[in-house]
């Protein structure tokens, strides 16, 4: 067991070093699925606002900028290991990029699903878009709420933590609201 950075009773260092590993990689597989949702959220915003936006056509925009996301993901990843330590990725370090980018193509399943059921008839897909980025929004408090409750801060931290990231997917939406097409 690790704990504030020192080895306990019995661990050993790959044990610890595997543990960090791991917390590093729950950290990256985050950052990806945030950045993913604050980039789908400003795309649904958009097909929103197109005068007669279409279900097929809004389906597909929303697949490929996951899939555009996460192939740029991979290629940076490919660079900047390259450039660091001078030769290409193993087929672990691949496995290990794949598996760290992956919540990045997650991040279209919800507006897909109100893109689809819009097409079903059940709403308007105007507002499939807008309730998509909606959800998106409220993914980003309760990721930001659940990152203050492990910071231990007390429910109130997590309550702010939640608004902070609210106000961020907020921004996002506000930004391109106000630049427009």
């Amino acid at each position: 067991m690790v704990v504030s950075g020192r080895q306990g009773p019995g661990t050993t260092p790959e044990a610890a070093a595997t543990a960090a590993r791991a917390g590093d990689t729950a950290a990256a597989r985050l950052k990806e699925r945030i950045y993913a949702t604050l980039t789908l959220t400003a795309v649904v915003v958009a097909l929103s606002e197109t005068a007669h936006p279409e279900h097929l056509e809004s389906a597909l925009t929303v697949a490929v900028t996951a899939l555009g996301i996460w192939f740029a993901t991979l290629v940076a990843d490919e660079q900047s290991h390259r450039a660091q330590t001078g030769r290409g990725a193993t087929v672990q370090e691949i496995r290990a990029a794949l598996h760290v980018s992956s919540p990045l193509l997650l991040t279209a399943a919800g507006p897909l699903v109100l893109i689809g059921v819009s097409a079903l008839g059940a709403l308007d897909l105007g507002t499939a878009l807008l309730l998509s980025a909606a959800v998106e929004v409220a993914t980003l408090f309760l990721w930001g709420w659940r990152t203050g409750l492990r910071m231990g801060n007390g429910p109130l931290s997590a309550v702010l933590s939640g608004i902070v990231d609210t106000v961020i997917g907020m921004s996002v939406i506000a930004v391109k609201l106000l630049a427009g097409h």
